[in-house]
């Protein structure tokens, strides 16, 4: 197991943001997801600290106390040194549909023009690669995806929208991403998923974790409809392959 530089800091009265190397790095990810792990087994009462995974950070809350930092910092950079490999999680890949007809790709045209391809060689690229989720956050169940093809790497948009449709896709920089509710944003749309990404009234809200990974494939305007029919009755049955550890 490689240990990383770390670096702690204060992040309020309730927090401490441990940042590993900035990179985007998949390694470093489950480096992050794996010290998590051992906090939540072995030093950390879940119930009273919320543990945040993200890209190159772990963000540590404590729900109750006012943390006393430098003999925290001190504790975590034991821990770090002296952790265990604990059992790594399942770790899944989850097919999403996403319906790229005209109604719902509203950038899609121009996307392809600013990249020099066509409309087609967009959606073809976003639905043959394997996406992994770097972080959740933004909005609640906002899932960060990494890996995005450098064909497709496009800039936000110069001027957001003051409302995006909630489950639009989105591509910005290096990244794509899904709106799980309608809200203002900067990201170029080029389609839309048809199943509900976040449920308040779910036992598990947000059904993906930090370091599963994603897969788009495309559906009709037909499908779509069905779709969101099953996901409003909540028998729509999402599609999952358990990866190796």
């Amino acid at each position: 197991m490689k240990d990383y530089k770390i670096s702690i800091r204060s992040f309020g009265e309730h927090a401490v943001l441990v940042e590993w190397p900035n990179e985007v790095d998949e390694a470093i990810l489950e480096d992050i997801i794996q010290f998590k792990s051992y906090l939540k087994k072995n030093r950390l009462d879940p119930e009273e600290w919320e543990m945040v995974p993200a890209y190159n950070s772990l963000t540590l809350i404590d729900k109750n106390r006012i943390i006393d930092y430098q003999g925290f910092k001190k504790e975590l950079k034991t821990w770090y040194k002296d952790r265990e490999t604990v059992k790594k999680r399942d770790v899944f890949l989850w097919r999403l549909p996403v319906c790229y007809d005209s109604d719902f790709a509203i950038d899609i045209e121009d996307v392809a023009k600013k990249l020099g391809i066509t409309v087609e060689n967009v959606i073809a690229l976003h639905t043959s690669s394997i996406f992994t989720v770097y972080g959740i956050g933004f909005l609640p169940g906002f899932m960060y995806l990494g890996g995005l093809p450098k064909e497709l790497e496009v800039p936000r948009r110069s001027e957001p929208r003051q409302k995006v449709d909630k489950g639009s896709v989105g591509l910005a920089g290096k990244q794509t991403g899904i709106y799980p509710q309608e809200s203002p944003g900067g990201w170029n749309i080029i389609g839309n998923c048809s199943v509900p990404i976040f449920d308040a009234e779910r036992e598990e809200p947000c059904f993906v974790d930090v370091g599963d990974k994603i897969q788009f494939y495309p559906i009709t305007r037909a499908e779509y409809d069905l779709h969101k029919i099953q996901g409003e009755v909540g028998i729509y049955q999402f599609e999952k392959v358990k990866l190796d550890a």
